[in-house]
């Protein structure tokens, strides 16, 4: 058994990780922080996992895990996830971070988007965990960035394109929407039931701080530079993220070949579904589970390749994610305590 913590435990990442570990058969929780809720079991503040997880939510310093845990989840926001992780690997452990704050390996972009990278030096080290695309530099990482819930979904949906030179990538344009889980737990008015009910609405234009990892992502993936015109959506539901990514063939490729190319780049992933010709992805076919569902459709009349992936932004997107990355990173088998069927309805 592995001894594992999760720092900043009681939101909703936090909360789907504490779900998922407390099933896995060679994970132990030993330590999950929250200064929120400090001295109060998680079953109580959380009655979800009443009878799977007999814990008390700490408060403790990076320090203090020190010789308690041999890796460490931070599901603390940006900025927070700086200011302790270079503690946590100088005190010995392995850390999978959910914060954007080592996902962009160039400091000046980060500093564009976000504020000042009080780590840099730690950049160039952190390995950007989406396994199917970067699975071989996983296992050795002492710090993993965990991809965020759009780039994920995006990256999935359009990394056969881009891998095989099929489209024009002055033509990308991605179009994503997301459940209201993926704003976080705190309390915000945007968030609250009666602005979002019966509602549906674009936000963060022109600049939403995933764009530059998604383009990042993208741009390995092409050998090249890239550029994106992307617009985020808020859904009125918990959870779940569709993406539309819209782009130019380079050249004449039909729907049956295309799809070819993607189930040949996705055998074997037990976590990409690429959905029969005709189906298109559901987010309510995936909610609950480690599982994107990519779909593809080829409009003729305009030379253009739609191609759209679903997941749920709390596990594929978040949580199960790392998750994923933890069980490369132990050798454990990748899928363990993944197998989880999505929710229907």
């Amino acid at each position: 058994m592995h001894r594992i913590a999760v720092i900043g435990a009681s939101g909703y990442t936090g909360v789907e990780l504490l779900r998922l570990l407390s099933q896995h058969p060679e994970a132990e929780l030993v330590c999950v922080t929250s200064r929120q809720y400090a001295g109060r079991s998680v079953s109580e503040v959380f009655p979800s996992l009443q009878g799977s997880l007999d814990l008390v939510f700490e408060d403790v310093d990076p320090a203090g895990l020190a010789g308690r845990v041999d890796l460490v989840f931070t599901a603390v926001p940006h900025q927070t996830a700086m200011g302790m992780i270079p503690e946590l690997l100088e005190a010995g452990c392995r850390v999978i971070d959910l914060s954007a704050d080592f996902r962009i390996s160039d400091v000046s972009t980060y500093e564009a988007w976000y504020q000042e990278h009080t780590a840099p030096e730690l950049l160039s080290e952190a390995v950007y965990g989406l396994p199917e695309l970067f699975r071989e530099q996983i296992p050795a990482a002492r710090l993993i960035a965990n991809p965020g819930c759009y780039p994920t979904s995006v990256a999935l949906a359009l990394a056969p394109l881009l891998e095989e030179n099929l489209i024009d990538l002055t033509t990308l344009i991605i179009d994503s929407k997301s459940g209201t889980s993926g704003a976080g737990r705190a309390a915000k008015v945007d968030t609250l039931y009666c602005e979002v009910n019966e509602g549906f609405k674009a936000y963060s234009l022109p600049r939403h701080r995933h764009t530059p990892e998604i383009e990042q992502t993208l741009g390995v993936l092409a050998g090249t530079g890239v550029t994106i015109s992307f617009t985020p959506h808020l859904l009125p539901v918990s959870r779940g993220i569709l993406s539309t990514c819209y782009a130019s063939l380079s050249n004449q490729v039909s729907l049956e070949e295309l799809h070819e190319i993607y189930l040949a780049r996705y055998a074997g992933e037990t976590f990409v579904r690429v959905l029969p010709q005709g189906q298109l992805p559901n987010i309510l076919q995936v909610g609950g589970s480690n599982y994107c569902d990519v779909g593809l459709a080829v409009d003729e009349r305009t030379g253009r390749v739609i191609a759209l992936a679903a997941i749920d932004n709390l596990v594929k997107g978040a949580a199960g994610q790392a998750v994923q990355n933890m069980n490369l990173m132990l050798s454990f088998p990748e899928t363990m305590g993944l197998m989880i069927p999505p929710v229907f309805p």
